[in-house]
């Protein structure tokens, strides 16, 4: 929830309305440009060209895991320290700081897991020129060249990766002290990442226009398809072409700016067709050049070859999704504000009365006692245990809000503590930092510190949030910082987290509270149950956390449609479980917009209908019987698909692969998949076509793979791959497809919540030649790390045989859940089908539908987690 202004009395209002318009549009005269933001404007100034800086050959050092070398600034003769490191999994590090810094540079902790373990650097050769790195892998080589300094990573006769070949590489010594490096990227047409912006997947020029901003921001109703900085700030670009996938990771925690530039920018195809008839020998090129206001430059070069490499590598600096409990992963019901108990008892209720399941209710800031977080308001909300225990008997859950604004009032115990152990963020001059915020006045706490962490954590316990219970979990919103009569709607740069201003530490504030909430539900259980925490601004290695959502969108057909590209950008740098309001936060939608909300959000990883206070109700049940019948089916089929979200996110903590993605990770040499953001892959089985456009009768998705054949998932249609599908559409549609050569497991019994489904039988969908798997743990503990306790198996259909074998044969988990159906796309009808299972042959009953080429086996019976085959015949 952000920037409306109830209930917080006149002189708050009067406050804030001087910094926000009452529009529903964003406010672009709170935000900066480039040109306002004094040290962007003076970075971009310096053009392209011969570069000042030079490598000081004889100052290198080289040990077994890093060289050394100084840089000279010719022009103001300042020296520059150069740390290179080859790390392990086909990565370099280049460090650049200041040799004798006036004052201490702030270099980012807590984002990497660990420090990355190193491989051995050589030196190939050495003249006055440079000298010439051994990468080791593939004959990869590091070219330091002297005179001006640059950097050139190569792969046999090509370059891969440049730095400095555009001479911007640049320090500024003296208060302010910004930073920029330019990178530049050979054979490279496409980049993606560097989220959160409105926009679309493959990062646009910036020619002419203002960089891409990377600095967390309370935006209002943000516009769509600029590159104005929004609530969350990941500082990873990955540059794609039918070769190779690379990552940069540039470890900078204040604001930036990244300016994109391409040589084949603005041609159209004919142009470069022609290029290519007249044997034009320009090769495409993107330069890319980073920009920020403090800090040392420490940036991760990550080499991939292949898109699943650059997620590794990533993950492996800065951490895996983590696991979720799977009821977060059902569908989430919330709104700006449930009124009081029976507000909640009564939406709950009608869930049941109209058969739609969900597993979370949310509670925004009106529910807390004058919006001090931690507690309850005693009239709505006076009995908040007995409220949370009628959701826990019918195996449901919520979320309650609790921001890192905390109103100062000396009645209110957070605020007493935290000022007793002087965990503020000071300003200035040395006093408690304070600004406007939902609670009015409120102090800031420094999640910087270690120790408040830890305080913060402790204030989960059930005997510290009173009213609290092991079925309520947390959001943390606001926390960019947002201070609405701050600079930019955030606190002042000048302000202090011990030693360092908050400019140095900004864009990582949010991922702090983040992991100090987290942590805080880990505590309260004994380190026994995962965690679910919403977080609205974060930073690498957020996703190591929790979920985060798309913040304050509005109920419009773009954005629905933007919601796509800004989860897939998310996934790209490691924050699989992203989703957006669906519905839209302001505004009301109509119906039509809203069923098909509803059917692009139950295929993204987070899904949760939220509305503004200002908005109408908008319950699934409110919008007639029709429409009613609509969302629950969309609803029913996220539930049914389960089992295949809890696996692709097990998948995601173990390897760091994107659970919803762009079609191009899956398919790196199809250059038709290389700007698609309108549809997207779940895991590597399933395509999702969603409907943006309103009245639509239809769309058209591309089919990719050459050698792949697509069912259709409500009709079991079969198509080729590498192919443009026209598909005619009712309000009812949602195209969605199935890879041939999958295993889809589903539980087709659809209860209240998905912990209600716990024990049902499973039914796998499947084609031949087939390959899948099938996951299972208790579904909330962290048992399956610790006690190994799962059911991980290998499901393998070829030469008419089906069969389950075991991944982990050490694992220790029972599962009452049994295989009641096999529906096998695509099919012959057999003479017989038996079930081989604990050396004994059942026949199994079965049915074929010749239409569709479909044989469906019925109740073969076997447990999930053994061992068994079935043998068609």
């Amino acid at each position: 929830c952000t920037l409306f202004f109830f209930r917080m009395g006149l002189l708050s209002v009067v406050c804030v309305s001087l910094f926000f318009s009452s529009t529903f549009a964003v406010d672009r005269g709170n935000f900066k440009t480039c040109d306002q933001s004094a040290f962007c404007k003076r970075q971009r100034a310096l053009k392209p060209g011969q570069s000042p800086y030079r490598a000081l050959l004889e100052t290198l050092e080289l040990s077994d895991s890093r060289l050394t070398l100084q840089l000279i600034n010719d022009n103001n003769k300042v020296h520059l320290l150069l740390e290179l490191y080859r790390l392990q999994g086909n990565m370099t590090r280049v460090k650049i700081n200041e040799l004798k810094p006036l004052k201490p540079r702030f270099e980012v902790p807590d984002v990497l897991i660990a420090e990355p373990p190193t491989e051995p650097l050589s030196v190939l050769s050495k003249d006055d020129n440079g000298v010439v790195l051994s990468l080791g892998a593939e004959n990869q080589r590091l070219i330091v060249s002297a005179r001006p300094f640059r950097l050139d990573i190569m792969e046999g006769p090509e370059v891969l990766l440049s730095l400095n070949s555009r001479g911007l590489l640049a320090f500024e010594h003296l208060r302010p002290t910004s930073i920029s490096l330019d990178f530049s990227l050979p054979g490279v047409e496409h980049v993606y990442g560097i989220p959160e912006h409105a926009d679309d997947l493959k990062l646009k020029t910036t020619d002419g226009g203002d960089p891409y901003r990377l600095y967390n921001l309370d935006v209002f109703q943000y516009e769509l398809y600029n590159p104005m900085a929004l609530y969350g700030s990941i500082p990873v670009m990955l540059a794609h072409n039918t070769q190779r996938t690379m990552g940069i990771f540039w470890l900078n925690a204040a604001e930036t700016w990244v300016d994109i530039s391409s040589n084949t920018a603005g041609k159209t195809v004919f142009g470069k067709m022609l290029d290519f008839v007249q044997g034009s020998s320009e090769k495409p090129q993107t330069d890319v050049r980073w920009i920020s206001e403090s800090g040392i430059i420490d940036v991760f070069i990550m080499l991939g070859p292949k898109p699943s490499k650059v997620f590794s590598q990533y993950a492996s600096l800065t951490g895996t999704q983590s696991f979720p409990p799977l009821a977060s992963l059902g569908y989430h019901q919330c709104r700006w504000n449930y009124n009081d108990q029976e507000d909640v008892k009564s939406v709950d209720q009608g869930f049941d009365q109209h058969d739609i399941p969900y597993d979370f209710i949310w509670l925004d800031i009106e529910h807390a006692d004058g919006k001090r977080y931690f507690t309850w308001d005693p009239h709505k909300f006076p009995q908040p245990k007995e409220m949370l225990q009628g959701l826990m008997d019918k195996r449901r859950k919520m979320v309650s809000i609790v921001d890192p604004h905390i109103r100062v009032d000396s009645g209110y115990k957070i605020h007493n503590e935290i000022t007793s152990k002087d965990f503020y963020v000071k300003n200035k001059d040395g006093k408690n930092y304070e600004g406007w915020c939902w609670p009015g006045n409120s102090g800031y706490p420094d999640f910087t510190k270690p120790e408040m962490r830890a305080w913060w954590a402790s204030m989960f316990a059930y005997d510290q949030y009173e009213g609290s219970m092991e079925n309520l979990f947390t959001w943390n919103d606001m926390n960019e910082p947002s201070v609405f009569n701050g600079p930019e709607v955030t606190m002042h740069k000048d302000a202090l987290h011990g030693k360092w201003e908050h400019r140095d530490i900004h864009n990582i504030y949010g991922l702090y509270v983040q992991m100090a909430t987290a942590e805080g539900q880990i505590q309260r259980s004994g380190g026994v149950e995962r965690p679910f925490v919403l977080t609205r601004a974060f930073f690498a290695g957020s996703q190591r956390y929790g979920a985060v959502w798309t913040g304050d969108n509005a109920a419009e057909w773009d954005h629905l449609k933007i919601s796509i590209p800004m989860c897939l950008s998310l996934g790209l740098v490691g924050v699989s479980f992203c989703g957006a309001d669906v519905g839209g936060f302001f505004k009301n939608p109509s119906t039509e917009l809203l069923v098909r909300w509803y059917q692009t959000g139950a295929y993204q990883p987070f899904f949760r209908a939220h509305a503004h206070l200002d908005t109408t109700r908008r319950e699934p049940w409110l919008f007639g019987p029709e429409n009613t019948a609509l969302i629950r089916e969309v609803i029913r089929q996220r539930y049914a698909l389960l089992p295949y979200w809890y696996q692709l996110f097990y998948q995601a903590h173990k390897t760091g692969m994107p659970v919803m993605r762009p079609l191009w990770v899956d398919y790196p040499k199809d250059t038709a998949t290389f700007t698609i953001d309108d549809e997207f892959l779940i895991g590597s089985d399933l395509l999702v076509h969603p409907v943006t456009e309103e009245g639509s009768r239809g769309v058209t998705a591309y089919l990719p793979g050459a050698e792949e054949v697509w069912y259709d998932v409500h009709t079991f249609q079969k198509h080729n791959g590498a192919q443009n599908l026209y598909i005619p559409v009712t309000l009812s549609s949602i195209p969605v497809f199935q890879r041939g050569g999958s295993i889809i497991p589903r539980k087709d019994r659809v209860r209240r919540s998905s912990t209600c489904m716990e024990n049902d039988p499973y039914t796998l969908y499947l084609t031949n030649k087939t390959n899948g798997e099938l996951y299972i743990d208790d579904g909330h503990s962290f048992n399956y790390d610790t006690k190994k306790e799962f059911i991980h198996r290998s499901l393998t259909f070829a030469n008419n045989a089906l069969t389950s074998s075991n991944l982990c044969p050490d694992c220790n988990f029972l599962t009452s859940s049994w295989i009641e159906k096999v529906l096998i796309l695509g099919a012959s009808k057999p003479s017989k089908v038996l079930l081989k299972m604990d050396g004994k042959e059942t026949p199994v009953d079965f049915e074929f539908d010749t239409s569709m080429s479909v044989l469906t086996l019925r109740k073969p019976g076997m447990n999930a987690g053994a061992d068994w085959t079935l043998l068609l015949q």
